[in-house]
């Protein structure tokens, strides 16, 4: 029911004032069963424009520190992200990957339309970088299409640390579902999920037309953190 509200009455017409989007290719998006849309994350905003403008109900796995925040931004983050359906994930890896995995799977296995963002967390500069394998294990377990999406335009809107977004227009565009039945069965395989995952990239890469960076997005994050704190400090010793 808030779902709902949220999507015909409150979000939705914001979000459509906001952003005013443009669609391509909606109709890759199949009108019953099970699939999965991987798209690139640019902004917080990609959580709630592309849920606004689908026709079906659409549940993301979600970061488990917005269920976790302290606060009261903490806290109401993590109602509204639990009244909406999302899913937590611990992106620690290990059992935590796997208990994403099988959260995944239960959504697809009711036949709905499961979100999810391969790079495992937002771009911090607009480029797109390298895809966690667990989209393809999705797929390749559930047996599912994978409709590749492109947000556009909403780096630039909402970036990284801005919180009110500015005023603007969006595309979000869907390519055509991927069918992955030829691995069947071989979910358990490395150099197959990788091939998979990089597939999936590419038709997202094509879609958008970002820059592509063939390294893990955190990995980058973690350097360019490192390298500010090891700045700072040397800033510190030097004028003390």
């Amino acid at each position: 029911m808030f779902y709902r509200v949220l999507k015909y009455v409150i979000l939705g017409p914001l979000l459509r004032l906001f952003f005013r989007p443009r669609i391509e290719g909606m109709e890759n998006i199949p009108e019953t069963g099970a699939a999965i849309v991987a798209g690139n994350h640019l902004s917080f905003s990609d959580h709630f424009v592309m849920p606004a403008i689908l026709p079906r109900r659409i549940t993301f796995l979600a970061k488990a520190e917005y269920f976790t925040g302290r606060g009261l931004k903490g806290r109401l983050t993590a109602a509204f992200f639990r009244s909406i359906g999302q899913i937590p994930v611990d992106r620690s890896g290990g059992r935590a990957s796997q208990s994403a995995i099988d959260a995944a799977l239960g959504v697809l296995g009711r036949g709905e339309l499961l979100g999810i963002y391969p790079e495992g967390t937002r771009s911090h500069d607009g480029r797109l970088y390298r895809g966690r394998t667990g989209v393809a294990v999705m797929a390749l377990q559930g047996g599912v299409p994978v409709v590749p999406c492109a947000m556009v335009g909403t780096f630039e809107l909402q970036p990284p640390g801005r919180v009110i977004p500015r005023l603007g227009r969006v595309t979000i565009r869907f390519g055509k579902p991927l069918d992955f039945s030829r691995f069947a069965g071989m979910s358990d395989q490395r150099y197959v999920v990788r091939s998979v995952t990089d597939e999936i990239m590419y038709e997202i890469l094509a879609l958008s037309g970002q820059e592509y960076v063939d390294r893990y997005a955190g990995e980058v994050k973690a350097e360019q953190q490192q390298a500010r704190g090891m700045a700072a400090r040397l800033r510190s010793k030097h004028s003390s």
